[in-house]
């Protein structure tokens, strides 16, 4: 009988790893069936990582996204699952045990049916609570290793590791290899040995196409037993992304695998949907290097969807370095030159900070201290000298316990500094806060939400939350939404520059205002200031529903227009004076966030 390979459409991370956002709750629902219609998967990722957090600060709100996006797939019987970073929940840090715990009956309410819980240092201690946890709220724990390649991460410490996480109540087993660099033989003898021991386990696999290997990878795995693959599709699939589900399942099928056909006309309707959502203004944050793979990443162990973040830093500092190495008669670096330079650093000190997994926030961490110790050597300083306060948390034991040994300069450094080393639990450190959140949004008398979602947001992303409810979220993402709109089209190569008038402005910038309308023709009057001259109001002047905005003085005489909402104007399309027809509109007023 032939063994069959299921696959998970990993629709959050193939936005997450190309560019910064993902789609909003409308282009989400719209989505959502064609996948069905596709009728090659059995499983789709629908949330978790960053994607919440970046609805937050893009003005949305990630509940409806979530409720959204799975409603369909569950209607469907395909699981939703979503990613989970243990200790750090859905965000770059420790959170509190009460908030942990209380985010997955939130989201098992929401209709994600399995939790993929991992630790960027592979410590159990930051995965078994949550997989107790996730399966009390009714939800499939998918206790995850982070896979990569060093003289720690062999075989036997994997296959040791999933042990650890399966005696203690794992429901199924995901290899998260992040940067694509695992090996194929070794993750086929990771997969196996498990499938020898815990036949019944569902094993996931979970790689990036960046380096090379996922493909042979993928093969590997399924030959040693895997149960299900990740996968993506076009326009963001391969690149620093993920295999396609049209090689995969081709493959798997030449192989003698039992897999499910794919609905071509679904495929190019998701394709076409998909691509849709990145010229509507997800493209913007899209670095087109991610859509390249490399086989640097290999020697460097940094996972691909970095890349456009790490060459935005580099940019930012390369003038500094060249400028420090000029002062001290050294010969300035080319780009690629100093990118060499980085990749090395990264390889030199990854060992010596503890050989961590490089995921987030890890990879970031380690990048960090590799870019800054570039800069400490162009001004002759000594390396690790700027390292910041998050990656000397992790260093300390305050994030969990280290994969490897620190080198002996790191933990002197550390001494000198007077710092302390943390071996308890890193969890003890992070008091509970939910009652603190409880009392203020009964202060503030903010909803507390559907199932105490809007509770567990706030108390999750408390800054996001804050700025989201404010609307200054959604008036900051407009504003840099714009500056790229404007940045993209003056690059466009032979394309004219345009510049965006008031009115494109006002409905990039405020997309929800609504139009004041003229109910009678003649002329506006704004104002009526026999002092001095009378001028139509300033922009951001605030009104209260039923409060005089203007008049229109006509034939008949003056007819009054009271503001239709609690609101502030946003745009004036008719000056003073100016004279209007019956239904023209004479300016714009946006409501306050409720």
């Amino acid at each position: 009988m032939k063994k069959e390979i299921k696959f998970s459409l990993v629709y959050r991370d193939m936005w997450q790893s190309s560019g910064k956002y993902v789609p909003r709750k409308d282009q989400l629902a719209t989505i959502a069936p064609v996948i069905v219609d596709m009728g090659c998967f059995d499983r789709v990722e629908t949330n978790g990582g960053a994607s919440e957090q970046v609805n937050l600060l893009y003005g949305e709100n990630p509940n409806q996204a979530v409720r959204t996006f799975t409603k369909t797939f569950n209607d469907a019987n395909i699981k939703t699952h979503m990613l989970d970073r243990g200790l750090n929940a859905l965000r770059m840090n420790p959170v509190p045990a009460d908030v942990r715990q209380w985010m997955y009956k939130v989201k098992h309410a929401q209709g994600v049916d399995i939790t993929r819980i991992f630790c960027g240092l592979n410590d159990p201690r930051n995965i078994i609570p949550s997989i107790k946890w996730a399966k009390q709220a009714g939800m499939t724990a998918q206790a995850t290793m982070c896979m990569t390649y060093s003289a720690v991460h062999t075989a036997e410490y994997y296959i040791n590791l999933a042990e650890v996480l399966i005696e203690n109540g794992a429901d199924e087993i995901c290899l998260k290899d992040m940067a694509g660099i695992g090996r194929p033989a070794m993750l086929g003898t990771v997969v196996r040995a498990i499938k020898e021991k815990h036949p019944d386990i569902i094993i996931q696999y979970h790689g990036h196409s960046g380096p090379g290997f996922s493909t042979a990878s993928m093969l590997e795995v399924a030959k040693a037993g895997c149960d299900v693959l990740d996968v993506a599709m076009e326009p963001l699939s391969w690149g620093m992304v993920h295999p396609d589900v049209i090689t995969i399942q081709a493959m798997l099928k030449d192989a003698g695998f039992l897999v499910k056909d794919i609905n071509m006309k679904a495929y190019m309707e998701a394709r076409r949907l998909t691509q849709s959502f990145i010229d509507d203004f997800l493209g913007y944050w899209i670095d087109p290097r991610n859509s390249k793979m490399t086989s640097l990443l290999v020697g460097c162990g940094l996972p691909g969807g970095m890349m456009g973040s790490l060459m935005a830093d580099l940019k930012g500092i390369h003038a500094a370095i060249n400028s420090n190495l000029q002062k001290r008669g050294e010969k300035p670096l080319s780009e690629d030159e100093l990118l060499v330079e980085l990749f090395d650093e990264v390889k030199r000190i990854w060992p010596m900070l503890g050989t961590p997994c490089l995921v987030t926030p890890f990879s970031q961490y380690v990048k960090n201290a590799a870019l800054m110790n570039l800069f400490s050597k162009s001004m002759g300083e000594k390396p690790f000298s700027r390292m910041d306060p998050a990656m000397w948390g992790m260093i300390l034991g305050k994030s969990g316990k280290l994969p490897g040994e620190l080198a002996p300069e790191i933990v002197e450094l550390a001494k000198e500094k007077g710092f302390e080393f943390y071996t308890d639990d890193p969890q003890a450190l992070y008091p509970d806060e939910l009652p603190r959140f409880i009392k203020e949004m009964e202060e503030l008398g903010w909803d507390r939400g559907k199932d105490d979602e809007e509770l567990f947001e706030f108390a999750m992303h408390e800054k996001q939350y804050r700025e989201y409810k404010s609307g200054l979220a959604k008036e900051q993402f407009n504003k840099d939404l714009l500056e790229r709109m404007e940045k993209a089209q003056a690059g466009t190569a032979g394309a004219p520059v345009k510049h965006f008038t008031a009115a494109d402005k006002r409905a990039i910038l405020h997309p929800d205002a609504e139009a004041i309308e003229a109910p009678c023709g003649g002329k506006v009057l704004w104002d009526l200031d026999f002092n001095e001259k009378s001028t139509a109001p300033a922009h951001g002047k605030h009104y209260k529903e039923g409060e005089w905005l203007c008049a229109i003085q006509g034939s008949r005489g003056v007819e009054n227009i009271e503001a239709f909402c609690n609101g502030r104007i946003v745009g004036i399309e008719k000056q003073q004076g100016q004279v209007v027809a019956k239904g023209d509109v004479i300016g714009w007023i946006e409501a306050d966030k409720k």
